[in-house]
């Protein structure tokens, strides 16, 4: 199946229905459709030819969902770009990809015209609200509804999603239309089958569509004929408003925003009774805040797994099986996973190795990078560079990422551990945990942490609080205070950046 065709078929099961509301206008699904056949025309007549790219960037908004739909219908590429990104870092992802459009919004245009400056061949611009929303919505008016006679094949690639380069440059991550539609679709059987039980499901689109996971709940949705709610970006008052008046069932967000939720203050003003499921993905969500929010809103908080690479979801929780505390849940349908050793080897439950991932999700590469492709891509296997373990009934443990593991004296040293002990600590907002490097011990453990409001702990307190609780050669050999996590356009904490600090560091 394609993109294409996931359309089509929401329009045959479901008939026309409310699909998307942005700022109190309603969009149905027949709209959506009619508008992204037309501006499918629209770029044709802009010179998009199938096989080209063409980049989106802008935040949150109905036209981001049109553009995507529309870029499919006319047998192109979209390239989403995080609408957050500095000019120079569009203008690297602009040269490899070689997009022939980029569609954006008036207040973005400077910025993109600024990364596309004295380039040799440059990508013709255009905004969607050069007139406003009526103005893009006339222009889109002179063209049929009905999409251009275009051939769209399954495994022809449908998106090539850019990381966030906290390791490095950003990688172009190829995902084809078979990608999406089949990791959308599983996510949608296993959401009707095991996991959102209820009559009217509503979702909150809280998540970047240019990111990952946010594209392919947009996906899930249409396999699932549901209305979704869709902010401009993440603010706990929006969402808290969005919730009480559309009745909001479900969402899918990072540990950070849950963080924010939990503790804004207004959150109890608000009726947000009918939330029923919360799915945690991107990082890991401590135990310590999934239990206090599923008690403080009255729903269900499941962390997931997934990465760019699998069209993102590999793993998901089942309300048929027993919920496990620390797992990242089960295989998708058709998904098979498996930990193992530096050689490649399977390793037992229970041991912890590099997690692998095979499946239709799988993408077949990153965008001219085939010696990465190699590296990661072996016998049929995506790598997934995550540290994982197993259990006896296959659920999946994510311990830590590969390139995280600090190893002092020879030991391994896994920081989520220690993460998910400080974050336990009364004092402690926020904690994320680096290696730092040693002259004697190869490397050393630093702690960085956020206080609570008005909290006083010490350094000497939180160290001994560890070594309470931990083998001595785990625990953090400096913790230092800052006011905030570095984090990267997501919210997920950018180690690298801490990384970075930590080697100024000097040891005794």
């Amino acid at each position: 199946m394609n993109l294409v065709q996931l359309l089509e078929d929401n329009q045959r099961r479901f008939g026309t229905y409310e699909s998307l509301v942005y700022e109190g206008r309603v969009y149905t699904n027949a709209e959506l459709a009619a508008l992204s056949s037309q501006l499918a025309h629209h770029i044709q007549a802009l010179g998009v030819r199938p096989g080209d790219a063409v980049m989106v960037t802008m935040p949150n908004r109905p036209e981001v969902v049109i553009a995507f739909y529309a870029i499919a219908k006319a047998g192109a590429v979209a390239v989403p770009v995080m609408p957050l990104l500095q000019a120079s870092e569009v203008r690297y992802i602009i040269q490899d990809s070689n997009p022939k459009l980029v569609i954006t919004c008036e207040v973005l245009k400077p910025k993109i015209q600024q990364a596309i400056q004295d380039l040799s061949n440059p990508p013709v611009v255009r905004s969607v609200d050069d007139a406003g929303v009526e103005g893009f919505e006339t222009v889109l008016s002179h063209y049929p509804a009905e999409r251009p006679n275009v051939q769209v094949e399954d495994h022809q690639p449908a998106v090539i999603l850019y990381t966030s380069g906290t390791t490095g440059k950003p990688k172009g991550v190829i995902l084809t239309h078979h990608n999406l539609c089949a990791n959308a679709r599983a996510a949608a059987d296993l959401a009707e089958q095991y996991v959102l039980k209820v009559e009217k499901r509503v979702g909150l689109g809280i998540l970047p569509l240019s990111h990952a996971f946010g594209f392919t709940m947009m996906n899930t949705a249409l396999c699932l004929g549901e209305l979704d709610v869709l902010l401009p970006y993440f603010d706990p008052v929006l969402v808290f408003q969005a919730i009480e008046r559309y009745r909001v069932t479900h969402f899918t967000a990072v540990p950070a925003m849950f963080h924010a939720l939990l503790h804004h203050p207004d959150a109890d003003k608000y009726d947000l009774s009918s939330l029923s499921v919360c799915i945690s993905g991107s990082a890991p969500l401590p135990e310590l805040v999934r239990k206090a929010f599923e008690e403080k809103f009255h729903c269900l908080v499941f962390q997931g797994y997934g990465l760019s690479e699998a069209a993102p979801v590999v793993t998901a929780p089942r309300f048929d099986k027993p919920a496990k505390p620390g797992s990242v849940g089960l295989p998708l349908p058709g998904v098979e996973v498996a930990v193992l050793d530096d050689d490649g080897n399977p390793l037992p439950p229970g041991e912890i190795g590099e997690l692998a991932v095979r499946g239709p999700n799988v993408s077949p590469g990153y965008h001219h990078l085939p010696e990465e492709t190699e590296k990661v891509f072996r016998n049929g296997w995506l790598f997934t560079g995550d540290m994982a373990r197993l259990d006896e009934e296959g659920y999946v443990y994510i311990v830590d990422r590969k390139k995280d593991v600090i190893i002092r004296g020879g030991f391994n040293i896994y920081p989520s551990d220690l993460e998910e002990l400080l974050s336990q600590h009364p004092a402690v907002a926020e904690v994320a945990v680096v290696g730092a490097p040693s002259e004697r011990m190869g490397e050393e453990v630093v702690a960085y942490v956020v206080r609570k409001k008005g909290a006083d702990v010490t350094e000497e307190e939180l160290i001994a609080f560890c070594q309470e609780h931990l083998a001595k050669y785990k625990t953090p050999k400096v913790v230092q205070f800052v006011p905030y996590l570095p984090k990267n356009l997501i919210g997920k904490v950018d180690k690298k950046k801490l990384r970075e600090m930590a080697k100024t560091i000097q040891f005794a």
